[in-house]
């Protein structure tokens, strides 16, 4: 169960400026290199604003989210040059919980201790609240997605090399945080936790790894950890190969405390880069709700917690195959197929279009994600697809 919270907007002028002149340029159909060009435009833009507005917190160390707080420790391993590609972060959670604050304060100076990737930027936050659920509140989301922002802007960090780990308190967090945020990370690695209400379906494009003492029995920590690798055993057998990347360790001798065996969960992780541009997405919204997830999303009117989408990309064409949602948003870019011919679209078997769509400049600045700290390129096409209300079903697509 997560707390919700109603917390003061954040502002920091980054609302995306227009870079077309007129209403009828921003609908104009643009080549592939020009909507390249424009997005490298937004994305650079964004990149700069984010810088002001994220220097004095983040010199600061500490995280300002409404009336929270987060202060942050970090430090980086390997070469102090950035490398060729851009370098790593990794997002480490402490545990303690439900506990008097000198509790957590001393599992956060543990956890800066615990794990040394062989490179990269470690950054420990020490939670905002000394909660048993201090991870997977909805203020967490935000201070995620700055913590990224202001590592790519400051840093160099690859926003593709952004892997999430955390132990005792800190997994019962990667067990919400990773599907939730499951597009945010290139690899995610629990240690110790508890999963309570979290989804895993999500998680079919993330690799995930559980790390359990065998003799871990407090909250059924144990076998709750071996019951949710035999589901993504279920979830990757029936998605097949490439879906539901995991790896389980459960060290029969250990209790909560692992030797620090669950180390080898970093060289695991940096293997892998995040896929942004999935071919097929199934999202189960978690009860923190989100506009967007990958490349579909759904208007804040039809958000709803467990309300699930199944969408895929097989060549030149779209399916939704399953939406609990009656409109389901869908942002296209070259990665994902290819613009310059046209794009079957299927609801739930049913063609409901074939044609070619433009990408224009005015669906450059809807981005899907509505976030103040994202950094992720928008789409040049934005469709929206609606369910027919009648009771003959179907749907209609348009384009915005």
């Amino acid at each position: 169960m997560k707390i919700r919270h109603t917390l003061p907007l954040l502002i920091f002028s980054l609302t995306i400026v227009s870079i077309v002149p007129n209403a009828s340029a921003a609908g104009k159909r643009l080549s592939k290199s020009a909507a390249q060009a424009q997005t490298r435009q937004i994305v650079e833009e964004r990149k700069a604003r984010l810088r002001e507005a994220l220097t004095e917190e983040w010199d600061k160390h500490e995280w300002t989210n409404g009336e929270y707080r987060m202060k942050f420790w970090d430090t980086v391993y390997g070469p102090k040059e950035v490398p060729e590609g851009g370098r790593s972060l990794y997002i480490s959670l402490h545990g303690g919980g439900g506990a008097p604050p000198r509790v957590n304060d001393g599992q956060w100076a543990n956890q800066k201790v615990l794990y040394r990737p062989a490179e990269g930027l470690y950054f420990v936050p020490r939670s905002p609240t000394d909660t048993w659920n201090m991870w997977h509140q909805e203020y967490m989301d935000d201070f995620l997605r700055k913590t990224i922002a202001a590592a790519v802007v400051f840093e160099g960090v690859n926003p593709d090399k952004v892997y999430i780990l955390g132990y005792s308190a800190g997994g019962d967090g990667l067990y919400q945080l990773a599907p939730r945020m499951a597009d945010h990370w290139a690899a995610a690695s629990m240690m110790a936790g508890h999963p309570g209400d979290a989804h895993p379906e999500s998680l079919r494009n993330l690799p995930f790894a559980i790390f359990m003492g065998g003799q871990d029995a407090a909250y059924d920590r144990n076998s709750l950890a071996r019951q949710y690798s035999t589901t993504l055993d279920r979830l990757a057998l029936a998605e097949g190969e490439g879906s539901y990347i995991h790896d389980t360790h459960i060290y029969e001798d250990c209790g909560h405390w692992m030797l620090r065996r669950d180390t080898i969960a970093l060289p695991w992780m940096a293997q892998f880069t995040r896929n942004l541009y999935p071919k097929r997405v199934i999202w189960v919204q978690d009860d923190v709700l989100r506009d967007n997830f990958y490349w579909i999303g759904v208007p804040e009117a039809h958000r709803r917690a467990e309300a699930k989408i199944v969408a895929e990309i097989d060549g030149q064409t779209l399916r939704i195959e399953e939406s609990d949602s009656p409109v389901v948003l869908v942002g296209l870019n070259d990665e994902l197929l290819d613009l310059d011919k046209p794009v079957r679209v299927e609801f739930q078997g049913e063609t409901i279009a074939k044609k070619r769509f433009r990408r224009t400049a005015s669906a450059l600045e809807q981005p899907l994600n509505k976030s103040a700290f994202s950094l992720d390129a928008p789409y040049p096409v934005l469709l929206k697809i609606e369910k027919n209300a009648n009771a003959k079903g179907g749907a209609t697509v348009v384009q915005l």
